[in-house]
Order: structure tokens, then sequence, then C-alpha cells
């Protein structure tokens, strides 16, 4: 009589099993069902959001999914990520990170809300964007290589803006720093405005910012730039070449935003979200408009992301950690 009742209950548990592996395939097969959150944890008409905003709408058109932009800025982004990191893993809450919440500020802040690492699935790539390296137009430096000339000449004289502690402009003058052997002193200002201004206006003597604020002041005559921190030149600048071509083989920094999703997300869901990122890349439109703000699309694997993320997660830390820059 017990074999018979164990048998039973071990017959019953396994169609439970069986019925909850078939409903959860369902799910996913039929997914999405009902509006797909995007949490973008930086403010409205931002880099991270104008982006963000113009692969949600490529893919809706595209697939008929409903996405809603949720804007959660605050802590360098770290805030809208912790939303991600802490919501169900079902396909309906993803995220816009980027360097600065994925790869810069898990060393950058003593303390962080989740684990870049472990409490996201990577999902798609989505675009790159260097930083220019920009003087006054009426500089004595015509190139990179005046400008690192001067700077050993004169160690820890030339000042470098930047839109603030931690940006991806700050971090990459201090890679590029380390790398040339050069001292400079670092001058945070609070935004990419205020920096730019101060440059033009004499107050620094140099500035990685991001194209959206070099490129107008560029073609207005107002900076000059010596380079560009991508392996290839920008095709809105064609004619300023990389710190790679200028004598500094292999170096590379850029601002990247990558959509991520909650860890547990089911792999047929992120093969699905893959795909339609990729498309929407791929339209001609897309690609008009990310090449004219200096961006270029990224696209490719999960795993590749996975890959590129790990990489990029260890090279900013390690610049972090050499800089000696720490946040609370």
């Amino acid at each position: 009589m017990k074999s018979l009742r164990k048998r039973t209950l071990l017959a019953a548990g396994a169609a439970a099993l069986l019925a909850g592996t078939a409903s959860l395939a369902l799910a996913q097969a039929s997914w999405p069902n009902q509006p797909v959150k995007l949490i973008v944890p930086f403010p409205p008409a931002g880099g991270t959001d104008v982006v963000s905003r113009l692969v949600a709408e490529k893919i809706a058109t595209a697939t008929q999914w409903v996405i809603v932009i949720d804007n959660r800025p605050g802590a360098g982004g770290n805030i809208g990520l912790d939303a991600v990191a802490k919501s169900r893993a079902d396909g309906y809450t993803l995220g816009m990170g980027q360097t600065a919440n994925l790869a810069i500020n898990p060393t950058l802040y003593r303390k962080m809300p989740y684990d870049a690492l472990k409490d996201f699935v990577p999902v798609a790539l989505v675009a790159g964007q260097p930083v220019v390296l920009v003087v006054r137009a009426d500089a004595p430096y015509k190139s990179l290589s005046d400008l690192v000339v001067t700077a050993k000449a004169r160690p820890g004289t030339l000042s470098m803006a930047s839109a603030g502690n931690g940006t991806v402009g700050h971090l990459s003058g201090e890679l590029f720093g380390q790398r040339a052997g050069i001292k400079f002193l670092h001058v945070p200002y609070k935004g990419a405005g205020p920096a730019a201004t101060d440059l033009m206006g004499g107050q620094v003597d140099f500035y990685f910012a991001t194209p959206q604020t070099a490129i107008p002041l560029i073609k207005g005559g107002k900076l000059r730039a010596l380079a560009v921190t991508s392996i290839k030149r920008v095709p809105v600048l064609p004619d300023v070449p990389t710190v790679d071509e200028s004598g500094y083989k292999g170096f590379e920094a850029s601002d990247w935003k990558a959509l991520v999703a909650p860890a547990g997300t089911p792999p047929e869901v992120v093969k699905k979200l893959n795909a339609a990122v990729d498309r929407a890349l791929g339209q001609p439109d897309t690609l008009s408009r990310l090449l004219s703000e200096g961006s270029v699309p990224l696209g490719g694997s999960p795993e590749r992301f996975a890959q590129f993320l790990k990489a990029e997660h260890a090279r900013w830390g390690e610049a972090i950690r050499k800089a000696g820059v720490q946040l609370d």
C-alpha cells in the first residue's frame, strides 16, 4: 500500500513538473503578450535615452511589440540598473546599460547595489561611441603628439576638463595618460556644457568630450579635434585621426550602450530580443542616425556581449584603481 502511494505521489509530482515545463515553454513561445518595459537609467533627451528610444521604436515598428520607456536616472546609472536587477526575470523588464553602470561604476563606487557580471543576462550590444580629444581652435597643439610633448615637458601643469569625476571622458583621459606616460591636472565640471565653455575660454587646456558636445563646436570653428578614441575613424569626423594611429597602438575607449535583462531571463526570450535588436540596427535610417552623432552600431550575439562585458569590466577597473579615483 505504501509503495503504491509513493508511486502515485511520484507520478503526480512528475506530471506537475511536466505541466510546469510545458507552461513555461508556452509562455516563452508566446512572449511578449504584454508591454515590455525598458528602463533607461539616465534622464530624457540624453545620449543613452536617445539611442534607447530610437532602437525601441525600430523594434516596435518591425515586430508590433509594445515597448514602454521608463527613465530612472541617478547615481551614475546605478538606480535604474538596480531596478532591472531586482525585477522578475520574465522578459518584461529590460535595461539599457552602458559603460558607466556596467564597467566603470563597479570599481568607482565603494558600494554597489548589484553585481554587474552576475545580476544580468547580456542581451545585445547596441551602439558604441568614442570620445574626442579637443583643444581650443587657437591652441598651439596641432596634433596629439604636440600635446604629449608639452605635457612631458611640463608634468602636472596642463589641465584636462571632464564632465565629472568617473565619467567616460575623465577615465579615457586617465587611460591615455597612463599609456603615454604623462601627468596632467584633472578639472571636473558638473556637465559637458560648463567644461566646453571653460575650454573655449582658455581656463583649461584640453577635454575628452562626447561627440554630441564636440562635433557642433568643431564644425563651428570653436574647437580643434586632435584624436578620437575609437580604433577606426569616426565617419562624421573623417579627417580626425585615432589615438591608435597617432602612435598608441590598440588604444580604445568608448561609451557603449547595451541591452540587459535580469539574471534568469529565459534563453528563448533573450534570443528573440537579440534578433530584434540586430534587425533594428541593420536598418539604413538607424545606421544613418547613429553615424550622424558619432556613434556606430554594434550588435552581435549575447555571447559576444558577455565576453565584451568581462573585458571592459576588467579594463576600466584597472584604469580606475591606477588613477586612484573612487566615489562614495
